[in-house]
């Protein structure tokens, strides 16, 4: 009789939530780090990519400049798992939403050198941006899984009831689009 109550409880323990939540919260704070690596790789790239088309395209200041300082919005902003809020998860991707623009419309500088397209460091550094948002996007996809399994844990019994009682985590921000209205129409391509 005895083993079959340490069966029992030992079942009890395994699917209570003890070991999973802890688990799941590392494995959000695993891949939210992962998408801040992938940011930080972008932000690390931008000034190289600039300091080609500045041999270029040197009258456009302007556009360089809106790169430069949407790059310094954007390394600005730094969170941990602990910060994540609706309002910081805002900000966040306010600011690299602010970063994304000015990267495409440096983008649009380049078509118009066909110069600077032809050149070899800047197709290696596009290819390498055009890498880095793929590796954004697949990070961020790893995070929205993952703080879905999370929540998930913390709010679905029995899981739930052990969290409630002793651990007591709030469920986390979901990563969310900006400017939805916007980027849920297809953009048109003219020749």
């Amino acid at each position: 009789m005895k083993v079959f109550q340490i069966l029992i409880l030992s079942f009890l323990m395994t699917s209570c939530g003890m070991q999973s939540i802890p688990t799941a919260l590392n494995e959000v704070d695993a891949q939210w780090a992962e998408v801040q690596n992938q940011y930080k790789r972008r932000t690390d790239l931008i000034p190289n990519l600039v300091n080609v088309v500045k041999g270029y395209a040197s009258h456009e200041k302007e556009t360089l400049s809106a790169v430069i300082n949407a790059r310094a919005q954007a390394t600005k902003i730094n969170l941990n798992v602990d910060q994540l809020t609706p309002q910081t998860m805002k900000k966040f991707q306010q600011a690299q939403a602010g970063l994304s623009s000015a990267l495409s419309k440096l983008m649009v500088v380049s078509e118009r050198y066909p110069n600077l397209k032809a050149n070899q460091n800047f197709r290696d550094l596009q290819h390498q941006l055009e890498g880095t948002e793929n590796r954004i996007t697949v990070s961020r996809n790893r995070y929205i899984h993952s703080i879905k399994d999370f929540n998930n844990l913390i709010t679905v019994p029995p899981t739930s009831w052990y969290n409630s009682f002793f651990l007591k985590h709030s469920k986390k921000p979901q990563f969310a689009v900006q400017n939805l209205e916007k980027v849920q129409n297809a953009p048109k391509v003219e020749f």
